[in-house]
């Protein structure tokens, strides 16, 4: 059957076909759980990439792919005629986990309760799959309402350090962006919003001496960087949303050593874009009290924050809308925790995040989707791409 757009047709016939493809869908999903991916090792992300290029093939999906040196390869696949003048939307994800091969051994696939456990199951090999099923449907169906950029990255773990432009340049073309990050919650709220993320180094340099002979000649390192750590705690404004977080400190040799290096690593949280420059200006205007003693500070804001846009409203209330028409309520929520969508917002695309899997645990041990979620939160995805 042709591709029909504009297809507006019901949420029931879409709602059917996906779940139709549930059995296929929880097949793949253990596929891919057990083809684990850490975001460090290429050649393990790299095979979990194939795998899905695969699938996509069998689907009709034009396969693009970003090689890629250091980190795993970005897959890019197209769906429907991508024609001139006529935007596509993109569906955002990422293929690796925080996960270190081996952790199937400690974490292994298994469904109990309704719920389904292994590593990156929620966080978001889950949303990987629903996507495929989502789109799958549409083209059975011949209801895929516009073009589809598929796009599945490989160190958004680690940052997005390479894929941050391709997911940029991919997005300025498109009409909107769904994220498939898990959602927010045990009601698996919508993301209409999410802060900032900046990683800030402090390292302190002072002058080495023997503690008990020469203390006097001693410029420690590590006193200069705690008297810096308080004033840093000081700048967190909760009221703001801004948030300065000293996660892991260093330094120092030995106790019977003055220190002569001391270091921190720093998480920054903003709500607001325009708090970026106010993050530079405090952290980079830090001034070591002891004139001895040398500060040097690196880093910055990683991920812009996704505000919560008239664009991104507006596609929430459509999603709100057919989830009524399913039967369910559907919930927004605002997150301290960054994802590809930050990229995407900032560009002024509006984007709708944790469109992906129910559960909860993401980076952690009892990391689970709840089954009955795949299909029903598939299926609102197709339909929202069916009435795009």
């Amino acid at each position: 059957m042709g591709t029909r757009y504009g297809f507006a047709g019901s949420v029931a016939e879409i709602g059917r076909a996906v779940k139709a493809r549930e059995a296929k869908m929880v097949a793949r999903l253990r596929e891919l759980v057990e083809a684990e991916s850490p975001s460090g090792d290429k050649r393990a992300v790299d095979g979990a990439a194939r795998m899905v290029a695969r699938w996509c093939r069998k689907m009709g999906g034009k396969v693009v792919v970003h090689r890629q040196k250091e980190f795993g390869d970005l897959l890019e696949v197209r769906f429907g005629a991508h024609a001139k003048g006529v935007k596509p939307i993109l569906v955002l994800g990422h293929l690796d986990t925080v996960w270190a091969k081996g952790t199937l051994k400690a974490m292994p696939w298994r469904e109990r309760g309704g719920r389904i456990y292994g590593p990156g199951v929620y966080d978001m090999k889950a949303g990987v799959v629903m996507a495929l099923g989502a789109i799958a449907s549409l083209l059975e169906l011949g209801a895929l309402g516009v073009p589809v950029t598929l796009l599945l990255v490989s160190e958004e773990e680690m940052g997005s350090p390479v894929s941050r432009r391709v997911t940029e340049k991919i997005a300025k073309r498109c009409r909107a962006v769904f994220v498939m990050e898990p959602g927010q919650g045990a009601r698996g709220a919508y993301k209409t919003a999410r802060k900032g993320v900046g990683s800030y180094k402090l390292e302190v340099r002072g002058v080495a001496a023997h503690s008990g002979v020469d203390f006097a000649r001693g410029h420690s390192a590590v006193v200069e960087l705690a008297r810096l750590l308080v004033k840093v705690a000081g700048m967190t404004d909760v009221r703001r949303g801004m948030t300065f977080n000293p996660g892991v400190v260093g330094g120092g040799t030995q106790s019977n050593v003055v220190a002569a290096e001391a270091w921190a690593d720093v998480d920054v949280r903003i709500v607001k874009a325009r708090d970026a420059a106010r993050v530079e200006k405090l952290l980079r205007g830090l001034k070591c009290e002891d004139k001895a003693c040398k500060l040097t500070v690196t880093g910055g804001m990683n991920r812009p924050p996704m505000e919560r846009s008239a664009g991104t409203a507006a596609l929430f209330r459509r999603a709100r809308k057919i989830a009524a028409e399913m039967g369910f309520e559907l919930q927004e929520a605002a997150t301290g925790g960054g994802s590809d969508g930050n990229f995407t917002a900032a560009l002024g695309v509006p984007t709708l995040d944790g469109m992906g899997a129910v559960g909860d645990g993401a980076h952690a041990a009892h990391e689970h989707v709840v089954r009955r979620s795949l299909v029903e939160r598939a299926a609102l995805l197709a339909v929202m791409i069916a009435q795009a």
